[in-house]
């Protein structure tokens, strides 16, 4: 297992390489001009200078070196330095600056990736519980009232466009109801109990949208893998045996069902740090999903090449875990 891990990881070098030049070249390409938004009377001289201090007037093989300087050398050593407190050389290193802001792209990043964490990651984990034992319990008792409301939940969670969901909630809950605010504070700060119920109120609307959405697909997977498993003959064997029906399903066939549940859990943990562009945008929760979306629009060039390329990596890394937990999951599977 070591070994294949190793391997992959060195594999996944150069396709990342891959896909970093053709994030680069595909956005580079695009029309886009960090000048187009400043007042008419700036002369153009002024922009031609403004142009070459973002390092737009050096070719293209530098520029795209310079990103890659500035993103796996600069700034893990800047990360590095702020950790540790250790000076590593003289500090003065180039960084991939926001056309919009003017603010280095990683700052923002950073800044924004708490309040994305805090509600996407929270959804998909919830969708996650949910969706397991749901999907288990409803293969389990096929055709049961259990199975057809799991089915009924997932078609309506899978079916209804997210945005719809959280223009009802706020109607429901906020217009009529007024028990939940309508946007997301991000400058809120828990200091106490208060703070922190009103930190989980904001938080109610925009964590069950994302939340019923995960738990709907998953749980359908879950549900098929389920039914897959327990016609097999490893089954009847295990129960031929005389153990009990706990064993048989929890110890054997959820371990082997949750072999291609994992593809999709792992395969979906990215988009937790790609941000739920479409509900943020409801919400008004100032996260990753939200600053992608200003910087398609103000056409952040820097902005948005990092962040579509660290989404990549992320793609990478997670597709990577979930082949080795395959191996955990089943003893059969070895790679070395």
């Amino acid at each position: 297992m070591l070994t294949y891990t190793l391997r992959r990881l060195l594999f996944a070098i150069p396709t990342l390489l891959v896909i970093s030049f053709i994030i680069f070249a595909l956005l580079d390409l695009s029309p886009g001009d960090p000048t187009a938004n400043l007042p008419m009377t700036i002369p153009p001289e002024v922009r031609e200078k403004i142009r070459e201090s973002l390092g737009l007037g050096q070719p293209f093989h530098i520029r795209y070196l310079l990103w890659m300087q500035q993103f796996f050398i600069n700034e893990p050593l800047n990360l590095l330095e702020k950790w540790t407190g250790w000076t590593i050389g003289d500090g003065n290193r180039l960084r991939v600056i926001s056309w919009q802001t003017r603010s280095p792209v990683v700052d923002l990043i950073v800044q924004r990736l708490p309040q994305t964490l805090w509600v996407v990651g929270l959804a998909y984990l919830i969708g996650v519980l949910i969706a397991i034992p749901l999907g288990v319990i409803s293969a389990y008792r096929q055709y049961s009232w259990i199975d057809q409301f799991a089915t009924l939940f997932s078609m309506i969670g899978f079916s209804v466009p997210t945005f719809f969901t959280g223009l009802a909630l706020i109607v429901i809950f906020s217009v009529k109801l007024q028990w939940l605010p309508t946007i997301y504070d991000t400058n809120l700060r828990v200091t106490d109990a208060h703070t922190f119920w009103l930190q989980i109120k904001q938080m109610i609307m925009p964590v069950s949208v994302l939340a019923l959405y995960n738990a709907a697909q998953i749980s359908r997977y879950m549900r098929a893998a389920m039914l897959d498993n327990l016609s097999q003959d490893y089954v009847r064997t295990a129960r031929a045996k005389g153990m009990s029906e706990r064993s048989v399903l929890l110890v054997h066939v959820l371990r082997n069902s949750l072999i291609p549940v994992v593809t999709v859990i792992a395969l979906g943990v990215p988009t937790i740090f790609g941000g739920a562009i479409i509900t943020e945008q409801i919400f008004r929760v100032n996260g990753l999903g939200q600053l992608l979306i200003s910087g398609i629009q103000s056409a952040d060039m820097p902005l948005v090449q990092t962040l579509t390329f660290i989404f990549a990596v992320l793609i990478v890394f997670f597709n990577l875990i979930a082949d080795v937990l395959y191996g955990i999951l089943d003893p059969r599977i070895r790679y070395d």
